[in-house]
């Protein structure tokens, strides 16, 4: 089964393979085909008739035998045996790492030359298999079995272990070596027989030496590193910190057992505005820049270490940034007394920290030095690259204000003081302001010959935003303020107006040809009086009476009729959001705000379109995020109002909520809509804010803060009356007003006194005719102290007062306050054009008066009397 093959001093085993099975198929095949032609010869003779054919035949027939019989005595060799065996073999013998094939079972087919010098063997006899030679050794013995195992999966593998001694005396010197163990399956043509595995082992303890060597000296040079004098840190890309040495991480008090890459980046290092420095090192594409830098660290306490950087940045071909290396000297021990370059680092690291950015700028404008906030405060602007190469100042500045700035440059050039500032907007951004001080270097330096001027620069976007919102609403306060003067003047204008029309309309019949006059005059003063709550809603000061409500109730009803208001051509669309929360307002002024926003977004869609009404609550977290100054962060319910109207143009923007101002036709509009919803919002403790982009529609938002109920427990007022601190109280805390009673069925007065104080003739006379035609006996004053002295004359003698509360001399809620001091069970009653919190803060928390708004009719005064003298 096997022959010696000679290989130098050895004679080792080798498989007899024979007459290769390939070339035997090979000429069983071909003797096959020649019989079936001879045969096919015979079969056929007879039924041929051309003797060419018979001749052609006959011909191959004897080839085939010819060559049938040289095949077999090796005359003629059908296929010659191929050279890749001999050439493998060649290899095989000729490999400096030992190598074994054996079978399945482990037997020894094939060793080569190497594989007997390296376990000593030197003659077939001696070959033994790995499983003996290591058998006594553990750690060989199991990579054995795990390569074993793995041959007999079809998977190939290696493993390296160590052993006290040679495998062989003399075979590689002596003491422990290191051993490299391979093993594959090797292919065969033959895929049903057994496999066969190739195994090479190889002495690897001078590579092994090699890398402990090369270990040690990296680990060496870590060390040296990692106690150098100065820190060091490798970062990433994106600025992670893949590395930081031990003298770094015990400046910055970094516990070097829990860092790992990436857990810190140059961000997290770097305090103040050190970052914007280290950032604006840029290396050109495919190269490196190295820039030294006098910034703060930040340690892990708070502190700050002051340092200098000698910051190394890579950049890809493609520009693209990449890796950095960056030296750290620590400056944390410096004494007061310090030569001139420690205190030049000083002043680089406060000029680096000041809030302000600083520039110094030469006579034309080129740029000389800037600090960290500089280039943060104009980044994308200006680079440190660009200083490099000389930009100019006015590349910050915009081109309207580029000729004041330089101005402001030449006269810094004449050393000029008092130079004004220059506000200007950003060069690309329309939306951000800064404020630019130029002030003339009177002494240059040496350092410095060429520097005119040092500039500052701050941003005041929000100091422009704050000033125009102050701006407007002191102008709203005013308009309001104006508006609701006007309205209370009005108010006694139209209570004259109409308590002379009730009277003149006692005595006349509807047949009279002044009838018809009469309600005209009574239905125009009550349009007026329409106008007049409009006015005093912008002003805040109309009457409101809040409730608890759930707008997805108070939605839900008032849909049907946006429907019909908004026409066939307009459609309505509502989205209600999950699980509102609780508002407090006026249910009524909150259904008008919801019905003049519906009726302006109906106008502003003549083509017709949608109409979406959405409601949803805001977290204080949502609050916050809207970045709007003026807004509590609390909770609150938002309400969208939405067209696809034509828009609202951004030049008239801040105008929409001015009384009287209208883009509509003459006649269509009075301009106080929005003004209205504007004051209704605002005296319920929300917020309205307008979204509009011309072409495309509006959006109003209502935000209304959330109600959360409050556990009191207080002595309810009578029918008809309030105490000072529910009427004082804002909207998003005052109580439900109780429901009305029933109208009283008899209005007469039954000869019950009342005292009617107030300041305007019209009105008092009108209401004391009014009322004593209902049979009260009336007593009327021009003022409060005219009033004290009819109740001393009276000596208290007075069921009822009915006062004004806007008097000369003496105000409604002082008089209140005087005749309670004498009369403590004295009944009265308010009349006035404003809301009654605009007067009740004034009075005592458990004062209870009566309520009557301007403008007022005859029966409503005789209901508001006859109520309060029967509670």
């Amino acid at each position: 089964m096997t022959k010696l093959r000679q290989s130098g001093d050895y004679q080792m085993p080798v498989v007899d393979r024979g007459v290769r099975p390939g070339t035997v198929f090979r000429i069983i095949v071909l003797a096959i085909v020649l019989t079936a032609s001879a045969a096919a010869f015979v079969v056929f003779k007879n039924q041929l008739e051309n003797e060419i054919v018979l001749g052609i035949l006959g011909v191959l027939a004897m080839v085939g035998i010819f060559f049938l019989v040289s095949s077999v005595i090796g005359f003629i060799e059908v296929m010659p045996q191929s050279r890749p065996d001999e050439l493998a073999r060649a290899f095989l013998d000729g490999h400096e790492d030992g190598t074994i094939v054996t079978d399945r079972k482990g037997r020894i087919i094939y060793a080569n030359a190497a594989y007997g010098a390296l376990t000593g063997a030197r003659t077939a006899a001696g070959i033994q298999s790995l499983e003996t030679i290591l058998s006594r050794n553990r750690e060989a013995t199991e990579a054995i079995y795990r390569l074993t195992n793995g041959l007999h999966e079809g998977k190939q593998g290696h493993e390296e272990f160590r052993l006290l001694k040679p495998l062989a005396n003399g075979a590689g010197g002596s003491g422990a070596r290191w051993f490299r163990l391979k093993a594959r399956v090797l292919p065969l043509e033959d895929a049903d027989s057994n496999p066969l595995y190739l195994w090479q082992i190889a002495d690897i303890t001078a590579e092994r030496d090699d890398q402990e060597r090369f270990f040690k000296e990296l680990q060496n040079a870590i060390d040296y590193l990692d106690h150098a004098p100065a820190g060091f840190f490798s970062a990433g890309r994106k600025g992670e910190i893949f590395y930081i040495n031990a003298t770094l991480a015990d400046w910055l008090g970094i516990d070097l057992t829990k860092f790992q890459p990436g857990s810190y980046s140059i961000a997290d290092l770097v305090a103040g505005e050190g970052l914007t420095l280290v950032q604006s090192v840029q290396a050109e594409p495919g190269l490196k820049k190295t820039k030294v830098l006098d910034l703060d660290l930040r340690k892990m306490n708070g502190q700050s270490l002051p340092v200098r950087l000698i910051h190394r940045v890579s950049s890809a071909r493609d520009g693209a940034p990449g890796e950095s290396r960056t030296i750290v000297m620590s400056r944390e021990g410096d004494d007061g007394d310090q030569s001139a370059s420690n205190a030049a680092m000083r002043f680089t690291r406060f000029f680096n920290n000041t809030p302000m950015a600083i520039a110094s700028v030469d006579g034309n404008g080129r740029i000389l030095k800037t600090n960290a906030p500089f280039l943060k405060l104009f980044a994308g602007l200006v680079s440190q690259d660009d200083v490099e190469r000389g930009l100019l100042i006015e590349a910050v500045v915009h081109e309207s204000e580029r000729t004041r700035l330089a101005e402001a440059l030449a006269a810094a050039k004449d050393r000029q003081s008092d130079i004004a500032p220059i506000d200007a907007l950003h060069p690309t951004d329309d939306g951000r302001h800064f404020r630019f001080y130029v002030n003339a270097v009177i002494d240059q330096s040496d350092q410095a010959p060429d520097e005119a001027a040092i500039i500052y620069a701050l941003e005041i976007t929000e100091q422009k935003a704050l000033e125009k919102q102050m701006a407007q609403t002191q102008k709203m306060n005013a308009v309001g303020t104006l508006a609701g003067g006007i309205a209370h003047d009005f108010n006694n204008v139209l209570t004259a107006i109409l308590l002379s029309a009730d009277h003149l309309l006692l005595s006349a019949r509807p047949a009279d040809a002044a009838f018809a006059d009469l309600m005209e005059i009574k239905r125009n003063a009550n349009r007026a009086a329409v106008l007049v709550r409009q006015l005093l809603a912008f002003s805040r000061k109309q009457t409101m009476r809040p409730s608890v409500l759930n707008l997805t109730d108070v939605i839900g009803d008032l849909r049907m009729l946006v429907d019909r208001m908004t026409g066939t051509n307009v459609k309505v669309e509502v989205e209600y959001g999950r699980d509102l929360w609780p508002v407090k307002t006026d249910l009524g002024q909150f259904e008008q705000v919801l019905l003049n926003l519906a009726v302006n977004a109906r106008d502003a869609m003549p083509e017709g379109g949608i109409i979406t009404l959405k409601t949803r609550n805001l977290t204080a977290g949502e609050v916050a995020a809207l970045g709007r100054r003026e807004l509590p962060e609390e909770d609150y319910v938002m309400v969208e109002v939405s067209d696809q109207g034509t828009g609202i143009p951004p030049e008239i923007m801040d105008k929409i909520f001015e009384p009287f101002f209208t883009t509509k036709e003459v006649g269509k509009g009075t301009g106080l809509g929005l003004s209205m919803v504007y004051g209704i919002v605002k005296q319920s403790g929300g917020y309205i804010y307008p979204e509009s982009e011309v072409g495309k529609g509006t959006t109003f938002r209502i935000l209304l803060p959330r109600h959360v109920e409050a556990i009191e427990i207080r002595e309810e007022p009578g029918p008809g009356e309030a105490t000072a601190a529910s009427a004082a109280a804002p909207a998003s805390e005052r109580a439900a007003a109780p429901a009305a009673a029933a109208e009283p069925t008899d209005l007469t007065g039954d000869s019950a006194v009342v005292l009617l104080v107030e300041d305007e003739e019209a009105v008092r006379r009108g209401g004391k005719r009014m009322l004593e035609t209902r049979g009260y006996t009336v007593h009327e004053a021009g003022s409060g102290v005219e009033a004290l002295d009819i109740m001393d004359e009276l000596d208290g003698a007075v069921d009822i007062v009915v006062s004004d509360v806007v008097m000369p001399e003496m105000d409604g809620p002082t008089l209140l306050r005087e005749l309670r001091k004498k009369y403590p069970d004295l009944k009265f009653i308010f009349v006035s054009g404003y809301a009654e919190d605009a007067f009740a803060r004034n009075l005592p928390a458990d004062a209870r008066f009566g309520f009557l708004p301007k403008p007022f009719s005859l029966k409503q005064l005789a209901i508001a009397v006859r109520e309060m003298l029967d509670s």
